[in-house]
């Protein structure tokens, strides 16, 4: 079958099952990811599997665009406006869910998998790197539910705020652990050695990312082609440069992308323009593209067999968004009812993290963890999806901030 046949197949159904799942009041991404289990391999047959192990270049372009996004959401004037409750409420939420889900899987992996090697060298790098995946939030689904009943307040602007800041702490958390991971399975020597690369790698690609800003910044200027197109064209072409050379130099590819979109959004003279335009004619390609081939990936028989490690990180990431966000808003003396429901805002996932999932899918010193931490982050998405409306509304009626009623 013919590639385009086959791409045009993705983007019709995507758009055609996320428009109907937006209809029946769930998130556009839901519809994505049935549109691709439509088109699975391992359950229709109508895609070969040969296309799907073809879709690393997309998936990279996809994942070059998702956290130039992150990145944009993190101008400093709006954090410093912010204020350090939500900060706080942040990194508590994030960091927490990372703890609790790493220590509960370190705790119920040996029972649940059998996997061949230690349990340095299986156990906990999959424990680390499901811990990591466990911080970003999806805010798409909570804001449909604030848009839908029309809620204003400090609890809905708590949750919306601190999931665009804890996408990008998800993503240093990600770097991190995939960092410490491959030290425990590729069994690297020790030494100071086994340290200074990974930072080479972290700090040389935020470096990357600065350089590719600061040419977005200048070059339009310079040449004095700044219509939308072209500034389309230039971002595309600089994001996929920037991630490139990362791949090439050993560099993190995603702190690469975050770091030009920070830089963008921070000293880009068309910061405004260039994330609107990315936000209303690059975004929605990029998503209906992105989550399709997600759920193209889905192994349904490794998805069954791992299912009690899916419970398990449902149910360990909620307590932690829970717990973590009341624990930070205490520490950043938010208010009463933002530290008792902000959590339960945080609750919906998928987006960027099934992007991270799919990058250790494509390296191979996690060749034998790959496949599990796929289908278990897809398959965790799925509940949170599902849920995430319903605990967000909970969040928000309970707080008195339906039809714009204020928290205290």
């Amino acid at each position: 079958m013919n590639a385009l046949l086959i791409l045009g197949s993705m983007v019709v159904a995507g758009y055609f099952l996320g428009e109907l799942a937006a209809k029946i009041g769930l998130p556009r991404v839901s519809g994505y990811i049935l549109a691709g289990l439509a088109l699975n391999p391992n359950l229709t047959g109508f895609v070969p599997q040969t296309f799907v192990a073809s879709t690393g270049t997309l998936t990279h372009l996809s994942l070059a665009v998702l956290t130039f996004a992150v990145g944009g959401t993190l101008a400093f004037a709006s954090l410093k406006e912010l204020g350090k409750g939500i900060l706080f409420l942040a990194l508590g939420e994030s960091e927490m869910s990372a703890l609790l889900v790493t220590g509960g899987l370190l705790a119920t992996l040996p029972f649940l998998v059998h996997l061949e090697g230690t349990y340095l060298t299986t156990i906990l790098p999959l424990a680390l790197l499901l811990g990591a995946l466990a911080s970003p939030t999806d805010p798409s689904a909570t804001l449909a539910v604030i848009h839908q009943y029309k809620a204003k307040g400090l609890v809905s602007f708590s949750i919306m705020a601190s999931a665009a800041v804890d996408d990008a702490l998800g993503i240093l958390n990600f770097s991190f652990a995939t960092m410490f991971a491959t030290l425990l399975v590729a069994h690297t020597a020790g030494g100071i050695g086994a340290f200074v690369e990974p930072l080479v790698a972290i700090l040389g690609a935020i470096g990357l990312g600065i350089a590719c800003g600061l040419l977005f910044h200048f070059v339009p200027r310079l040449l004095r082609a700044d219509a939308d197109g072209l500034l389309l064209v230039l971002l595309v072409g600089l994001l996929a440069l920037a991630y490139g050379l990362s791949t090439a130099l050993k560099l993190d590819e995603l702190l690469s992308t975050m770091s030009m979109g920070v830089m963008v959004v921070n000293f880009g003279s068309h910061r405004d323009r260039v994330f609107r335009l990315l936000e209303n004619y690059v975004e929605p390609l990029v998503f209906v593209l992105f989550f399709t081939i997600s759920g193209m990936l889905l192994d349904f028989q490794v998805l069954f067999r791992f299912f009690p490690v899916v419970l398990i990180f449902v149910l360990f990431r909620s307590l932690g968004k829970v717990g973590g966000a009341y624990l930070g808003a205490t520490i950043g003396r938010t208010s009463r009812n933002v530290r008792r429901y902000a959590g339960w805002g945080l609750i919906p996932q998928g987006g960027i993290v099934i992007g991270l999932a799919l990058v250790l899918q494509r390296n191979s010193v996690f060749a034998d963890l790959s496949s599990i931490l796929v289908n278990v982050v897809i398959g965790a998405t799925v509940i949170h999806e599902l849920i995430g409306p319903l605990t967000a509304k909970l969040a928000i009626v309970r707080s008195g901030e339906i039809g714009g009623g204020k928290s205290s």
